[in-house]
């Protein structure tokens, strides 16, 4: 008889949470993906009105507050041109639960999911946890996931695939043609093209797209949070949108699950998307300069840096030894190995950070790549 299930067996600790956890507090942290402004202040109050007027001391729905599933509604229709259900929208905690959810309800025992490698290390472990497959495939020169790359790596076998822009942990930000033929893709070979887009405001090149204003089917399941655009990670409030019938499927797992989102959080969060965006359009203008200053620090040092044109990561190639040696001199940085087998070569860099923080961590990194044997 088996101690433990197999699956969970194949699982791993996120290579991301080691190294945060193993860090002192003297060190500079670029390894954590998330933003360093206080949550604004008037998504705290809103939230702190619901817990005095008794708003938060039941469950709500398991979908979630109408408030909330409808402030989501009108957030797809005022930013991406969509006229979205509030009865198909799940409020969850967290885009990881929605991803997860979304998995569970959709990848059968066996079923191939496919990954972009490097990727966001959540995405090869819930693909295991549901039973099924992994199938990480290679990115462009510029970090980009290649819709020829996807459509050459479906089989017989494969249920989903995944898209990630703006994308964690590259800052890589999808062109329109791909996400036009990413839902092309999901259409003619019936598989669900699955979206992930917490980072879709933080963008400072291009624009955002989504495959779902593509899609001439309902292969297309999209998953999005506050926890970055409004820095709120600690709130744990995301959502998850997809059809009728891809809804109440992935509703049967949250309601086992999760039963609900968190009530306080679900306030904030109606707020947030209802309230003024000022606060993250200056979010994002801090976000460009510290990236900005990082990519001439990183091209002075003589790393090759991908261009990022979203999110907070950076990605440069590194010498052997490279991000062992940054981490043992106190800079908090998260080897790309991490994100899968071809992010070997590569550190991912998170300037979530001040300005000051960044030029003192590129400081120790330009020490450490000039003392590396070429």
């Amino acid at each position: 008889m088996s101690k433990y299930a197999p699956r969970v067996e194949q699982m791993d600790i996120s290579g991301i949470r080691e190294v945060f956890e193993g860090a002192s507090e003297d060190d500079i942290n670029l390894g954590i993906g998330q933003p360093d402004f206080p949550t604004p202040e008037h998504i705290r109050s809103a939230a702190l009105s619901a817990v005095e007027e008794g708003l938060v001391d039941s469950y709500t729905g398991n979908k979630g507050t109408l408030g909330l599933r409808e402030a989501i509604s009108e957030k797809y229709e005022r930013d991406n041109g969509l006229s979205i259900d509030p009865q198909n929208i799940i409020a969850t905690s967290g885009a990881s639960e929605a991803l997860h959810i979304a998995i569970e309800a959709h990848v059968r025992h066996g079923g191939e999911v496919i990954i972009p490698d490097p990727g966001f290390v959540a995405y090869e472990q819930l693909a295991v946890l549901a039973g099924g497959v992994p199938k990480p495939v290679e990115l462009r020169d510029d970090l980009t996931l290649d819709p020829a790359t996807v459509e050459a790596a479906i089989t017989e076998e494969t249920d989903l695939f995944i898209v990630n822009s703006p994308a964690n942990p590259t800052g890589a930000v999808q062109s329109k043609a791909d996400m036009r033929e990413f839902a092309r893709i999901a259409d003619e070979y019936d598989v669900v093209c699955l979206v992930d887009e917490v980072y879709e405001h933080i963008i400072f090149e291009g624009e955002h797209h989504s495959p779902m204003e593509f899609a001439a089917t309902d292969n297309v399941v999209q998953v999005n949070a506050c926890s970055k655009s409004y820095s709120m990670t600690g709130w744990r409030l995301g959502w998850v949108t997809a059809s009728d019938e891809r809804t109440e499927r992935m509703l049967r797992v949250h309601q086992y699950v999760q039963a609900c989102a968190s009530a306080p959080a679900q306030y904030a969060a109606e707020a947030a998307l209802k309230g003024p965006q000022d606060p993250v359009k200056e979010m994002v203008s801090a976000f460009e300069n510290r990236r900005d200053v990082l990519l001439d620090g990183l091209e002075d040092i003589g790393l090759e840096t991908p261009r990022p044109k979203g999110a907070f990561y950076a990605m440069p190639k590194v010498p052997d030894g490279w991000a062992e040696t940054v981490l043992e001199n106190g800079v908090i940085v998260v080897p790309g190995e991490v994100f899968g087998d071809r992010g070997e070569g590569y550190a991912r860099l998170s300037y979530a950070t001040n300005v000051e923080a960044l030029k003192d961590a590129l400081e120790t990194m330009k020490s450490v790549t000039r003392a590396i044997p070429k």
